[in-house]
């Protein structure tokens, strides 16, 4: 993907950082308290372009795009695991020696986001957690589950983009204007930059014998480490995949978060909820003051 391109909505210009001879893009924009924004599959840095424009006057946005999505390298060999994706978290923030942030996470950029929250909880500030999990689940619907079976999986979500596709209609409720379904595409161009996409979906451990099973279990006793960090959790209602069972298991293990619910909005909640989650973020942001 060429990173000069100018796609709908996303007027930045990506930073690169090397990790293991690939490249990882970032955004980097504004100053203040940081604030790290981690996204999930099969999104990218797109996802988060509006608060970014929002919150780029007032704080620092950080909106990495892991290796294999957005701008980032596609390399054909490569763990693309939750180890992977946390440990390349860290080493980019360590880079950009942030000492403290607060924590924006979506989809799987909740166990990844997490993950690194655990690891260091003195240096998040605050969460703000959209649709996500980050303990483990046995619930995988079966239109997800069918991008992980042998065969068919690699073909559907290689071969026809299926699953990036699909989500730009059903991880909203209403219908994305083409050119912005046209935005959260246009990293997934071919067989070969769809690799993290399949990665990302065989890589959800439903059970001990997953290999990333022992990641996802550290990244769940991690979240003790950040009981009592300030949080606010915004929900869509109309999510197939991370469904209000989630979002019941965030406020049980987090009682004092701030909660709010948007019965009509889908998995991409902030493609339809922006208005409404914009000014509860300022206000949570406002409380948090600027302790960088």
């Amino acid at each position: 993907m060429d990173h000069t391109a100018r796609l709908a909505e996303y007027p930045f210009t990506p930073r690169f950082f090397g990790i293991d001879g690939h490249r990882m893009a970032y955004l980097d924009e504004g100053g203040g308290l940081p604030v790290v924004m981690v996204h999930g599959n099969p999104s990218w840095s797109y996802l988060y372009r509006n608060l970014v424009l929002g919150l780029r006057k007032s704080h620092r946005c950080i909106v990495p795009d892991h290796v294999g999505c957005g701008f980032s390298a596609k390399p054909q060999n490569y763990p693309y695991d939750l180890a992977t994706h946390i440990d390349n978290l860290e080493r980019l923030l360590d880079h950009l020696e942030i000492n403290r942030c607060v924590l924006v996470v979506h989809d799987w950029g909740g166990a990844i986001g997490m993950g690194w929250g655990g690891r260091h909880p003195e240096r998040v500030a605050g969460l703000v957690v959209f649709n996500t999990a980050a303990f483990r689940s046995h619930r995988l619907p079966l239109r997800i589950g069918i991008c992980r079976w042998p065969l068919l999986g690699p073909f559907l979500v290689r071969g026809l983009n299926g699953f990036a596709r699909a989500a730009t209609v059903m991880a909203v409720n209403q219908k994305m204007r083409p050119e912005i379904a046209q935005g959260f595409l246009a990293p997934y161009d071919s067989w070969q930059n769809r690799i993290a996409l399949l990665r990302f979906v065989q890589d959800i451990p439903m059970g001990p014998d997953h290999p990333s099973w022992p990641a996802l279990v550290a990244v769940e006793q991690g979240l003790d480490r950040l009981r009592d960090c300030p949080l606010l959790l915004c929900w869509g209602g109309r999510d197939f995949c991370f469904n209000d069972h989630f979002y019941e298991e965030w406020r049980r293990r987090f009682p004092q978060a701030q909660a709010h619910h948007f019965p009509e909005a889908g998995h991409y909640l902030l493609e339809e909820a922006l208005p409404e989650i914009k000014p509860l973020i300022d206000s949570f942001l406002l409380g948090l003051g600027d302790n960088r």
